[in-house]
């Protein structure tokens, strides 16, 4: 008798017996620690602007985008889910900036590229968002597999990773927070000279308090230029309870891996979670410009306020910042062959706990230039 591992017989199954003899079990259980929220355009009022050179559109999936625009030609998309700039093109018409072939827009997933949002968590910890778990028992003769046609619809990157509980348990885990994966609302547009400005809201509610409860307001300010993109985040505690939190711009720019570099980051301390991410190697960069070789995921710790991105495709982008205190440098390699030749993620980030009491605010900027 050729042994099973079983999780629980109440479980709905699936059994498959292809004509080699193989047994795929397949179980599926809904985990209700915190679902995705399910989009609600159907119901979502359009935005009212009043600055004609911000003005909304429907994006992909039918979700509001925001498309703000200057008179020098240039332009930048920004989805209201998530709060996400998916496109920021220079005059030349050019777009600096990198979504997924893979990305879905939807409203129930985060968009895989642009500048996504990581709030209140940067990367995995305490506050996740289980979706569904799987449990796949593959059995040939006496041995037993997990089964890869699970991990093929898991993505690592951008919302999902692996978490092996034991031999034929997947859990499907989001990490990065929630302010990504919800709608932003519109507060604020103008037109300051010749720069289009939006600014965005996040507020508190039932979905974000099952996983992190406090009262907070987020507020994105966005604002383009000629040759600039600039973001200010600024959080407030509107509770009456401190809190903290750890937050990222994820930032996705279009670039030929193997020609792209960044400088300025000679001297800092690094975390390498390459090659185990659970374990970040301590270090020091010695180069005078970090390049992606391979699989490249890597912390600098205290990083200057201006770094320099030369994408290899003959653009080169000063990347100056205030209070974000880390840069993160990413690239999956092979884990995306599809992609991850035309991309490199540089990412401003707070990897250390920003405190807030009641009341208080934590404000960092960002501005994308090219020189």
């Amino acid at each position: 008798m050729v042994p099973a591992v079983s999780i629980a017989a109440s479980f709905p199954t699936l059994n498959l017996r292809p004509a080699n003899g193989l047994l795929l079990t397949v179980y599926f259980c809904v985990v209700k620690r915190s679902s995705f929220p399910v989009s609600r355009m159907a119901s979502m009022k359009r935005p009212t602007i009043t600055c004609e050179v911000v003005k909304v559109t429907q994006g992909l999936g039918n979700l509001p985008k925001i498309t703000l625009s200057t008179v020098h030609g240039s332009e930048a998309d920004v989805y209201l889910f998530g709060a996400c700039i998916t496109s920021w093109k220079i005059p030349s018409g050019k777009d600096l900036l990198f979504v997924r072939p893979d990305a879905v827009f939807n409203g129930q997933k985060p968009i895989s590229g642009g500048i996504p949002h990581c709030f209140p968590q940067f990367g995995p910890g305490a506050i996740q968002q289980y979706s569904f778990m799987f449990s796949v028992t593959l059995v040939l003769k006496q041995e037993m597999k997990c089964c890869s046609i699970i991990e093929s619809i898991l993505d690592d990157e951008t919302g999902f990773f692996l978490h092996a509980v034991s031999i034929n348990y997947l859990a499907c885990i989001m990490q990065h927070g929630f302010a990504r994966n919800l709608e932003w609302s519109v507060v604020d547009s103008e037109s300051a000279g010749e720069k289009p400005v939006v600014t965005l809201e996040l507020k508190d509610g039932p979905y974000s308090r099952s996983m992190w409860d406090f009262s907070f307001q987020a507020l994105y300010k966005i604002t383009l230029d000629s040759k600039s993109l600039s973001t200010e985040l600024r959080v407030t505690n509107t509770d009456d309870k401190p809190f903290s939190f750890t937050t990222a711009l994820h930032t996705y720019f279009r670039a030929s891996v193997t020609g792209a570099s960044v400088s300025g980051l000679k001297g800092c301390k690094t975390l390498n979670k390459d090659p185990d991410p659970k374990n970040p190697l301590r270090g020091k960069e010695e180069r005078d410009a970090a390049t992606f070789p391979g699989f490249v995921d890597c912390i600098y710790l205290s990083a200057p306020n201006e770094i320099y991105l030369e994408n290899g495709l003959g653009d080169k982008i000063l990347l100056r910042n205030s209070n974000w205190s880390d840069t993160v440098l990413w690239n999956p390699h092979v884990q995306m062959e599809a992609c991850y030749r035309d991309f490199v993620c540089v990412e401003n980030a707070k990897i250390g706990e920003v405190q807030l009491a009641p009341n208080q605010s934590w404000t960092a900027t960002q501005q994308l230039s090219v020189v």
